[in-house]
């Protein structure tokens, strides 16, 4: 089933909200049972269960990080949830405001099967080394 603007729009704010209650089961909740997340090209989260560990690794590493949605784009059963989140780095302290997006394929129920994240991760040791 094909995603409407409006959906994308309240599942855009949902998704931000989940994230800034920094619960990783409300993160992983918007995944599908078999779903994965794919950050840069890296090593899969499969399922909820990796969802939330990802999540808490980002709040392990930025305590007091706060999602911002920027946009989103739908299109079909496929959606761009644009975002930027600030905080400041764990392990020095130092600020940050990192920007990046989603790019998701979604069920009929609109739960998430597939993302594949974006963002500068030189920019992030950059910000985080506070250059």
């Amino acid at each position: 089933m094909s995603i409407s603007l409006e959906q994308a729009v309240a599942l855009g704010a949902a998704y931000t909200a989940a994230w800034n209650s920094k619960d990783p089961q409300a993160v992983a909740s918007f995944y599908a049972t078999k779903s994965q997340i794919v950050i840069n090209r890296g090593t899969p989260w499969i399922d909820r269960a990796g969802v939330a560990e990802m999540a808490a690794g980002f709040y392990r590493d930025v305590p007091d990080l706060n999602l911002t949605c920027d946009g989103v784009r739908p299109a079909g059963r496929h959606m761009a949830y644009l975002w930027t989140f600030t905080g400041h780095d764990a392990g020095t302290g130092h600020p940050l405001a990192i920007q990046g997006w989603e790019e998701w394929d979604l069920d009929d129920t609109h739960k998430v099967i597939a993302s594949r994240g974006w963002f500068d991760a030189g920019d992030y040791a950059r910000q985080a080394a506070g250059a």
